[in-house]
């Protein structure tokens, strides 16, 4: 007992002002919600009186928020929602999301915070990459671009070539993009032999982890300072959290989000500094307001402070995959990021790489694909990641070196993973 109670002495602590605001949500939650009507149903709200309450509610998941298709989620009358957006994924029941004024107007408050914590200015030219309609990217970096005062440039994505006429002939100083496209685009410009033509300073990047490696590809290419964006649609969209000019790790702004770490399998919320689930609650949102939503993100709280003094804001570290990511092979659990890892051990290596599972004569078999120069010696890098691998994640794949640009490149997310398992 005792070891609990200091666990969770040093687990995130609610604010004051995170509580109230809360509390003020769950005060009318039922009344206005059928969808929280139901799910709290048994549940009196008005006996949440402190942080432990609260996290004796239960959790959201995206499964409850499929179920409210299409409009089940709305707070409030359907008079007052002026959007919606849906998440991107491209399977099962879309989750439709709707927005009140002061949803969209707030969404845009964030967005524009977080381009003041990357220096963007109202001097600069944002190039707009990521895609508009349902989705939430492109019109909320276009927001945030916008309420800042900085010229907005929004191409949208895909058309490559015209890309990189505007970002020449535009001049544009910050690239908005996927780390999948900006690596495509990094890739082009080096290829064009045009890099002296860009003048790209910054690069806010989102929707997808990143791991260490294609980083330095893209900001060694492009020169430019490298930012992650956080969000996603169920919480506004892109936007509620960006790293700062001093580390890697993001802040999440706590005026509209309350942040949880949560143990995936137990529920537990977990210790600052721990890895584990991020679970978010919104503050203000009025449409779709959310209680406790589990992201499938596996990142951490970073504790202690922060350079930039802004330390009201929790800082989440950079995501090392989502819980539903994880492959079960030889009863042994792999992510991506595992991979990604034993990758940044071989600089000779490239950022790239592809893994299939397959099931044959009664076995799992993962394969993996990772380009390399042709002046590298193939089998023998191989047979070197394969052996890291096996150290590391207790079996040894298929390890197959291709030729640099033999893998897929997206405009997009690139999707690594291919499960062929029956």
């Amino acid at each position: 007992m005792t070891v609990l109670n200091d666990r969770k002495k040093t687990a995130m602590q609610m604010q004051p002002a995170q509580f109230e605001a809360i509390a003020k949500q769950l005060a009318t939650l039922k009344d206005r919600s059928p969808f929280y009507a139901k799910k709290f149903d048994g549940i009196d709200l008005t006996d949440v009186k402190t942080q432990a309450d609260f996290e004796k509610l239960p959790f959201t998941d995206k499964a409850d928020l499929r179920e409210a298709y299409p409009l089940g989620l709305a707070a409030v009358p359907q008079e007052e929602v002026v959007r919606i957006h849906s998440s991107s994924g491209t399977t099962g029941t879309p989750v439709i999301i709707p927005y009140t004024k002061k949803d969209v107007d707030d969404w845009a408050i964030q967005f524009a915070r977080c381009y003041e914590y990357a220096g963007v200015t109202p001097a600069d030219r944002v190039q707009i990459t990521p895609g508009y309609g349902l989705w939430t990217a492109g019109i909320g970096f276009q927001a945030g671009c916008e309420l800042l005062g900085a010229m907005a440039v929004p191409m949208g994505p895909g058309n490559t070539e015209k890309q990189l006429q505007f970002m020449v002939d535009m001049e544009s100083t910050v690239l908005t993009a996927t780390a999948s496209y900006a690596l495509l685009l990094a890739e082009e410009i080096e290829r064009r032999g045009i890099q002296d033509k860009i003048k790209l300073r910054k690069l806010i990047t989102g929707s997808e982890r990143a791991g260490e490696k294609i980083r330095k590809r893209i900001t060694d290419a492009l020169g430019v300072e490298y930012y992650d964006i956080y969000g996603l649609t169920e919480v506004y969209g892109p936007g509620i959290g960006i790293n700062c000019q001093h580390t890697h790790a993001m802040h999440v702004w706590s005026d509209f989000v309350y942040l949880e770490i949560i143990d995936p399998q137990t529920g537990e919320v977990l210790p600052d500094g721990e890895w584990g689930e991020i679970v978010l609650t919104t503050l203000q949102k009025e449409g779709a307001p959310l209680i406790r939503f589990r992201t499938h993100d596996l990142s951490r709280i970073v504790p202690g402070e922060c350079a930039c003094g802004h330390n009201e804001h929790p800082r989440l570290d950079t995501l090392t995959g989502r819980s539903d990511d994880m492959m079960k092979i030889h009863g042994v659990n792999v992510f991506p990021a595992h991979v990604e890892e034993i990758l940044q051990e071989f600089p000779e290596l490239s950022s790239e790489y592809q893994i299939r599972i397959s099931h044959l004569d009664g076995r799992d078999t993962m394969r993996i694909y990772i380009e390399a120069p042709g002046t590298l010696d193939w089998a023998k890098t191989a047979t070197a990641v394969a052996a890291r691998m096996k150290s590391k994640i207790g079996f040894t794949p298929l390890v197959k070196i291709v030729e640099t640009g033999f893998l897929p490149r997206s405009e997009k997310k690139t999707k690594r993973v291919y499960d062929e398992r029956d």
